[in-house]
């Protein structure tokens, strides 16, 4: 994410947002973040590391206290995110509003399929550890009593956060699952992929036989064009263009790199 400084306030130990991966110098960054990314921020509202940021490092003590007062009293965290926003007067009238039905629209969504939409923004940001847990946490509390498509969506979800940090046999139970309550031939192309990258895995035989000559030949058609745009990836490119530097600016941009790869393993994990 890319963020703006318009008015940098006198902050000393900025407030770091994980997922995004950037440090909040000001109010005015605050604002921006919490107004592209709600789904981060609308249920923090009443954690006080923030009350604390806003009041020791933006300098926003009056605010701060009008803050703190409305968790004293009950207020959702929400409202007070709102009340931190209109204080800062970044965004017009007319942006609160439709920030406001946003937000309102969300919190109107049935608790899981809620708790569905913000492990799916943690996925987003390559945040797949968190999402693993947080996808089987809602399947937990579902129970027994699980909606057949929601539960379908949260198990793919799943397998493919597992996909992403190569836990090939966890991924490819996730999608049997997920198959299991909704037979959908996308679940199938993908448990099917994985068997190409994984050579241990091996199809169920009643996934074999819904598998014609011609489907099979059109998933090992899109295998092969996925592979190839893998191997033009942004990172790719970048190790390419970094070995065609010199000497010195090799070594300093390989260090980078390997620090950019590693902070995203630790992400994911």
């Amino acid at each position: 994410m890319s963020v703006i400084v318009c008015r940098p306030e006198q902050v000393t130990r900025p407030y770091y947002v994980e997922d995004l991966g950037v440090n909040i110098y000001s109010s005015q960054e605050f604002c921006y973040a919490i107004y592209h990314h709600p789904m981060l921020f609308m249920d923090k509202f009443r954690d006080q590391d923030i009350i604390d940021f806003i009041r020791d490092q933006l300098g926003m003590g009056f605010v701060a206290a009008r803050m703190e007062q409305r968790v004293k009293s009950g207020e959702k965290s929400e409202e007070v995110m709102f009340l931190f926003m209109q204080e800062c007067d970044y965004y017009t009238a007319a942006e609160m509003n439709r920030f406001r039905q946003t937000v309102t629209s969300l919190k109107k969504l049935p608790p899981l399929e809620y708790a569905k939409k913000k492990t799916d923004y943690l996925v987003e940001f390559k945040q797949y550890g968190r999402a693993i847990a947080d996808y089987q946490a809602i399947l937990e509390a579902a129970g027994e009593k699980k909606d057949d498509f929601l539960a379908c969506l949260v198990w793919n979800n799943l397998g493919a956060c597992y996909a992403r940090i190569f836990q090939f046999q966890k991924a490819m139970d996730a999608y049997d699952k997920a198959y299991g309550k909704k037979k959908d031939l996308d679940i199938l192309e993908k448990m099917y992929h994985l068997t190409l990258l994984d050579s241990g895995l091996e199809l169920k035989e009643r996934y074999q036989s819904l598998m014609s000559p011609e489907l099979k030949e059109k998933w090992d058609k899109d295998f092969e064009e996925a592979g190839a745009k893998a191997e033009e990836s942004a990172q790719l490119k970048k190790l390419k263009d970094l070995f065609q530097k010199d000497s010195v600016k090799r070594g300093e941009g390989a260090a980078k790199l390997v620090e950019e790869w590693k902070q995203e393993f630790r992400s994911m994990a």
